[in-house]
């Protein structure tokens, strides 16, 4: 909108109605309009400088609905002057919840300052902000109510770093939906898992371990143990780990670098592993390895397999697998749809050999009945 549109807007009548109109609502409408003119409006620094003195009178009003109707209409806006931001987030509910949840012109140290004193509903305003801050978290997790953290908890927009988390913890590990909002979450940091682990049972420690990075030794030991309430997938803890290079090392120390693992990585489409995983058995860089891997030719994958140790009889099904890869297009596979590219390379190494062992058949057929159980994620 032009200063001029804007300028037709803003009438006389409207600013006279907002100083002097004969009833609250009259005054609270009027200012309603003027704000959203303001907002939607380019402005000079001159003609910005009039509207933020606009706003500053219309925030000393003693009208509820006055200063309401400058929240509502600028709870989003970056025009809003930030004294007045802070003025208005220390109003009513009524004015004060809208600011705290949306006005971006708040700074960290205002939402914290606020924060740190403010009763249960502004809290839980601050946390259903958009996007919230590692320094805001932490302050939640600090400060805030439980309704609040959890709030803040169940937003994956919201960054938590190790600090909060732990925080969080240690206010509210006896409150199973914090715990459980906080397992639920994208990502968590392995120290926080693993403390995670030790306290929760059932549904919520299976989730834990099977979506979230295990330090390698534990992810391991609870494979490797019937007692557990969970077989840990060796395969989706790999692709967890930050160090996935390291996680294989143990997994070899410790004889859980089989080749029926990395066949089932392989067929899982989970490249990286099987590049690591040969590299590690063969004794070759990285580099090399990938580069023998991915050779076009008939001879450089057969010559990693043989050093790698790997059994001849897995050879054809191996290298059938690794052209299924490389024929299916990735690039149509975003990071978030990477369960629809596993279930069409299941299904298109299934179709191609019958030779591949019993154990590793029926892992495989497990694996794409669990995909297609998922129906938001099914094969198109």
């Amino acid at each position: 909108m032009s200063v001029v549109t804007m300028r037709a807007r803003l009438t006389e009548g409207d600013i006279r109605t907002l100083m002097k109109g004969p009833t609250e609502a009259d005054r609270g409408q009027a200012a309603h309009k003027i704000c959203r003119s303001i907002d939607q409006a380019e402005l000079s620094p001159e003609e910005r400088a009039h509207a933020e003195a606009i706003m500053r009178l219309m925030v000393e009003d003693a009208a509820v609905l006055v200063r309401r109707a400058l929240a509502v209409a600028m709870k989003n806006s970056p025009k809003l002057p930030r004294d007045v931001a802070n003025q208005l987030a220390r109003d009513v509910d009524s004015i004060a919840l809208p600011i705290l949840q949306g006005s971006p012109v708040l700074s960290d140290s205002d939402l914290v300052e606020i924060l740190r004193s403010a009763p249960p509903a502004r809290q839980v305003a601050i946390s259903s902000r958009e996007i919230l801050s590692a320094t805001l978290t932490t302050a939640i997790a600090t400060h805030a109510v439980p309704a609040a953290v959890e709030r803040a908890l169940a937003n994956d927009n919201a960054k938590f770093d190790q600090r909060g988390l732990e925080m969080a913890l240690t206010r509210f590990a006896d409150r199973p939906a914090i715990v459980e909002t906080m397992i639920q979450r994208r990502s968590l940091p392995i120290a926080v898992t693993e403390k995670l682990v030790s306290m929760v049972t059932g549904e919520m420690f299976d989730h834990l371990v099977n979506h979230h990075a295990l330090p390698p030794q534990m992810a391991i030991d609870l494979a490797s143990s019937a007692r557990e309430r969970v077989t840990v997938d060796l395969i989706e803890q790999a692709m967890h780990q930050q160090d996935l290079p390291r996680f294989i090392e143990q997994l070899n120390l410790h004889g859980r670098l089989t080749p029926a693992l990395i066949m089932r990585a392989l067929c899982l489409g989970y490249m990286e592993f099987v590049e690591h995983a040969l590299a590690q058995l063969s004794g070759l860089p990285h580099q090399r390895a990938w580069l023998m891997i991915h050779d076009g030719g008939p001879l450089g994958l057969r010559a990693v397999f043989e050093r790698a140790g790997l059994p001849g009889r897995l050879f054809p099904p191996f290298r059938a697998a690794v052209d299924v890869y490389h024929q299916i297009d990735r690039h149509a596979y975003d990071e978030e749809d990477r369960m629809r590219f596993r279930a069409v390379m299941i299904e298109r190494v299934l179709t191609l050999f019958q030779s591949v062992p019993k154990d590793d058949l029926d892992y495989l057929l497990e694996k794409l009945d669990a995909i297609g159980a998922r129906p938001e994620r099914a094969v198109g």
